[in-house]
């Protein structure tokens, strides 16, 4: 995150825990206190979270009933102390494959827009992470607001994390579901995203399109197979293997989508 030299920090959750025992030799941009980078706001066509924005903001902000599954995501992000200082803007920007953020913002199909001194760009989220610790922002941009669009801010949704205990845990697997039901009772869009699997989050297209359509009663979780998770490329590390991943993303993706769907028939 570096820009003419220096490390842009809003929030330093991620950049002190890194350092280890090394000295700071180079010089640090704190933008957190730019107060037109935080707050949350509704436009015509979005609802725009500016990258200052903390967690506990965000958890604290009324909003619709689709960004259940960023709130939810919030409060797994470390501790209340966490929650208080990280942003969005230095967790996307940090791009861990199991940064809680992502799911739910690949479900809500959420853009970011990157701002320079000479231009302002947006890119989805999915184009923006490219992958461990890599994203596509430029050396002299900031990011400045993440977009989402407000089609389906009444849609149900839902997060699940899986991790080798209850709190302050780096997860094993995620899964956020957003999905809309219609008058009678049937799935009309849905968007399933599974973190902790990949070198970046990644959306599930074809169980999306296999929901679409489908009753939204109890066992729908059934149509979700192995076959849709197979985009996945979980590794072995220090909390689990890959094929423990992949079994339990399979399990956390069903619930998830029966949770979204629970009392809709």
């Amino acid at each position: 995150m570096t820009t003419a030299g220096a490390q842009i920090l809003a929030g330093g959750t991620d950049f002190y825990p890194a350092l280890g025992d090394r000295a700071v030799t180079w010089p640090v941009v704190d933008i957190s206190r730019i107060a037109e980078l935080r707050g949350i706001h509704t436009e015509p066509t979005a609802i725009v979270i500016g990258g200052g924005t903390t967690w506990t903001e965000i958890v604290r902000h009324p909003l619709p009933p689709s960004f259940d599954v960023l709130k939810a995501a919030a409060r797994e992000i470390g501790g209340i102390q966490i929650q208080n200082r990280g942003t969005i803007a230095g967790n996307l920007c940090n791009a861990s494959p199991a940064a809680d953020s992502v799911p739910p913002l690949l479900a809500l199909d959420a853009e970011v827009e990157l701002v320079s001194a000479t231009a302002t760009r947006r890119l989805a989220l999915d184009d923006f992470i490219l992958g461990n610790r890599k994203t596509a922002r430029r050396a002299d941009e900031i990011l400045a607001r993440v977009l989402i669009p407000r089609q389906a801010e009444n849609a149900r949704s839902a997060f699940l994390k899986l991790g080798a205990r209850k709190y302050l845990v780096i997860s094993i697997s995620m899964v956020a579901a957003v999905i809309k039901i219609d008058a009678a009772g049937c799935v009309t869009d849905a968007r399933i995203a599974v973190g902790s699997c990949s070198a970046k989050a990644q959306r599930l297209p074809e169980l999306e399109r296999a929901l679409r359509g489908a009753p939204a009663k109890r066992g729908i979780g059934a149509i979700v197979s192995s076959e849709h998770l197979r985009k996945l490329s979980p590794i072995d590390d220090l909390r689990a293997t890959a094929a423990y991943r992949r079994d339990a993303s399979l399990t956390l993706v069903q619930r998830a989508v029966e949770i979204c769907c629970a009392g809709a028939d």
